[in-house]
């Protein structure tokens, strides 16, 4: 069908003053996108300044944040702030150290408050499910010096909720006996190379059907070696501090 210049540019203006008048709230139905809040590449990569004998390459996966200190000093924190609601990406990083070397971190879950649920307020309100891996090579001869395994410790110094029915309450708080948290104390030189962590549980060894590991968990060859680890309770084990102790 053809149309007259001036019945084309009045179907033209027509057209464009419509397209100018959809409601913005029409936009806001679309799903978020997969992953929010700027979260970065599946794999970040890193050199850090660090004083030692020892050339090492750490590699880490969390669900969904980590703190590493080496010999008791701060040396890395995962580089998705855990404010990030899916913060799932892999770390591989290189630096030096003294051995023999002990390993601490401090993994979180995210969880939007104390109760341990995330999502609260929607359809997929639910409580979180944590899971990490990791391991250290000599990079000088390609030898594994540590990995996640049932040989480290971990303590899970927040747990939450006390009942998996605050997964179903319309206005989650804490202070409800179902959503409740169980918190443990822990001394500030945990992370300390002299920190007695033998009466620390071991860590509990999880099977990747259970933990789901997904965005940059595959970037990284791990060692046959290298397990999953979490407290007992992938849900409700929400922060924990894991160390190891190797090259004694």
């Amino acid at each position: 069908m053809n149309f007259s210049p001036k019945i084309a540019f009045g179907l033209f203006l027509a057209t464009g003053i419509g397209l100018t008048v959809v409601p913005a709230a029409s936009f806001a139905k679309k799903p978020p996108p997969p992953r929010p809040g700027g979260q970065g590449a599946e794999l970040n990569e890193s050199k850090i300044n660090s004083s030692g004998t020892h050339k090492i390459l750490g590699e880490v996966w969390v669900d969904n944040w980590f703190k590493l200190y080496i010999n008791g000093a701060p040396l890395l924190e995962d580089s998705v702030s855990i404010k990030t609601e899916r913060s799932f990406n892999a770390e591989r990083f290189e630096f030096k150290a003294d051995t023999p070397m002990t390993i601490a971190f401090e993994f979180r879950d995210f969880m939007e408050n104390s109760t341990g649920l995330e999502y609260i307020g929607t359809r997929k309100q639910q409580m979180g499910d944590g899971g990490a891996i990791a391991q250290f090579r000599d990079q000088a001869t390609g030898k594994l010096l540590a990995a996640t395994g049932s040989d480290w410790r971990c303590l899970a110094v927040q747990s939450a909720p006390k009942d998996n029915s605050c997964e179903k309450e319309r206005n989650p708080d804490v202070s409800k006996s179902n959503c409740a948290e169980t918190k443990i104390s822990a001394p500030d030189n945990w992370m300390e190379p002299g920190f007695d962590a033998s009466k620390w549980p071991k860590a509990t060894i999880h099977s990747e059907r259970d933990v789901r590991p997904k965005d940059g968990y595959d970037r990284v060859q791990w060692d046959g070696s290298a397990k999953l680890i979490w407290g007992p309770d992938l849900q409700k084990d929400n922060i924990l501090y894991c160390r190891v102790t190797v090259g004694r």
